[in-house]
């Protein structure tokens, strides 16, 4: 077992080693049980976050009349209202990394969020710690940079004077993420 803390609870999952041996399941009499407990570090992705950890998976453009429909809100302002939240954007951009989300459906804490802990993209890993409670590097990611950093977000990344790497993935997590 890699993670033995780790629970998937929105809905009836399993979840599987490298090998697809079944380590842990969420049966659906547990998912609400779990879910209105409050004690879940939430992992979601994001279409669009705001540099006070707003987040949009409902819609790109005018609510009235987006030029994108996505997911919709499902299940993101429960989630960070009450759970501490982390992100996940596998291609970080300013599309993703934007002035003002287009439609708050994840609640960044200093609009009533819970915690925002984390947001993990492919070039380093933020949280809130910038002024403000904004966007701030926390670590950059081995084969990024800080320009690249800047580049690819829609607003001002806080960069600490003192800026840690990322730790690289073990051979093993490489072949995980393959």
């Amino acid at each position: 077992v890699f993670e033995p803390k780790l629970l998937l609870t929105d809905g009836v999952a399993s979840l599987v080693d490298v090998h697809g041996r079944v380590e842990g399941q969420m049966r659906y009499s547990r998912v609400f049980d779990v879910v209105w407990g409050g004690r879940r570090h939430v992992m979601m992705g994001a279409s669009q976050i705001d540099r006070f950890g707003n987040q949009n998976i409902s819609c790109i453009g005018p609510h009235e009349q987006p030029k994108v429909q996505l997911l919709g809100v499902r299940g993101a302002p429960g989630n960070t209202v009450h759970h501490t939240t982390s992100y996940y954007v596998g291609r970080h951009s300013s599309r993703v990394f934007v002035d003002a989300v287009d439609m708050v459906s994840g609640v960044g804490p200093r609009d009533g969020g819970h915690e925002l802990r984390r947001i993990v993209t492919n070039l380093g890993v933020f949280d809130l710690s910038g002024p403000g409670r904004t966007v701030a590097l926390r670590t950059l990611h081995p084969w990024a940079t800080i320009e690249e950093v800047q580049k690819a977000t829609g607003f001002e990344v806080h960069v600490p004077q003192t800026l840690r790497m990322s730790r690289a993935p073990t051979p093993l997590e490489r072949r995980w993420l393959d």
